[in-house]
């Protein structure tokens, strides 16, 4: 894709409000780091308060996965969580608006040679991320380190999409942005000994995929893991970045290529890729995104695990304009 670039349609008063918040967020972000933990933490407690759909996908998710853990120790586990979820706003505005210089202070990376063993042979790199509460800036963090191709959702909001774009390829000048359903250049950046950004630990149906267990739990899982590799001929490189917020400071751990995969078999594979992404999840279960349907899609006859979702009224035009 192109280089973000500014327009001055951006600059209409019906996105003023959306600049107003940018700014607000730019302000935060040259905050002292110890405060914008406790403002994270803030937001956090708020969020376990009135994002009470996410509360309850989060409260069943956990319950799914830990059902081991007492009530209370679950509750405890909760509040921790949403407390990240609240400090990884924050990290996202520090990816964004903080210098670089400032950003590699703030991280340690172990395993890099992992990387960069396939890129100087000049074959591909599947980069399997997990979608932990420091996901944004850990990308910032794997970008300063090595060239990363990331995948990409367009906003709806044209403000909102142009400042997360800047925001997000600014810290790497040879990394290049794709959007989330260009297969085909995803595999045309890999055959060419790229590195691309991939996480396939989020439900989006069957038709993607297949159905492998997550803590016991059948979960709809991609397929794009395996087929990305055995098609673009790369290898898979997992890599997680966890919050050492005592210290201050991000750990950065890129594994080494899960060489069993491609196999042949995506079934198997998929079941490969969810036992590495579960082990990981027990590891720092606090800093992951439970408040995603992870398992939203059932096999043929189960019930739904959460609340249906309330549909939005389309609001009707009025009769003068019909």
């Amino acid at each position: 894709m192109e280089k973000p670039h500014f327009r001055v349609a951006l600059l209409h008063p019906r996105y003023w409000l959306t600049w107003s918040l940018f700014g607000l967020w730019y302000l935060v972000a040259q905050l002292p780091y110890r405060w914008q933990m406790t403002l994270g933490r803030g937001v956090g407690k708020l969020m376990l308060r009135f994002a009470k759909s996410r509360r309850i996908i989060a409260e069943r998710n956990l319950a799914l996965c830990f059902p081991e853990l007492p009530p209370r120790k679950r509750e405890q586990l909760l509040r921790r969580n949403f407390a990240s979820n609240g400090i990884a706003l924050m990290e996202t505005g520090m990816a964004w608006f903080r210098s670089s210089q400032w950003l590699r202070k703030r991280f340690t990376i172990e395993g890099l040679e992992y990387l960069q063993a396939p890129h100087e042979r000049g074959q591909g790199v599947v980069m399997m991320a997990m979608h932990f509460t420091t996901l944004e800036i850990g990308a910032a963090f794997m970008s300063m380190s090595h060239p990363v191709d990331g995948m990409y959702r367009p906003h709806k909001n044209p403000v909102y999409d142009y400042m997360q774009r800047k925001g997000r390829e600014r810290h790497g000048e040879s990394s290049n942005v794709l959007q989330r359903k260009d297969v085909r250049g995803m595999l045309r950046a890999l055959q060419k000994g790229r590195a691309v950004w991939y996480a396939p630990d989020q439900d989006y149906g069957i038709k993607q995929g297949v159905f492998a267990p997550l803590f016991g739990v059948p979960a709809a899982t991609v397929t794009g893991t395996s087929r990305f590799a055995r098609v673009g001929r790369a290898q898979v490189v997992p890599y997680t970045v966890t919050r050492l917020e005592e210290k201050g400071l991000y750990h950065v751990k890129v594994f080494p290529p899960l060489a069993e995969i491609p196999s042949g078999d995506e079934q198997k594979d998929a079941v490969l890729v969810n036992q590495f992404v579960e082990a990981r999840m027990r590891e720092n279960p606090s800093q992951y995104m439970w408040v995603h349907r992870r398992f939203k899609t059932r096999p043929e006859g189960e019930e739904p695990f959460y609340p249906a979702r309330k549909r939005r009224r389309k609001k009707r035009k009025p009769l003068a304009s019909r």
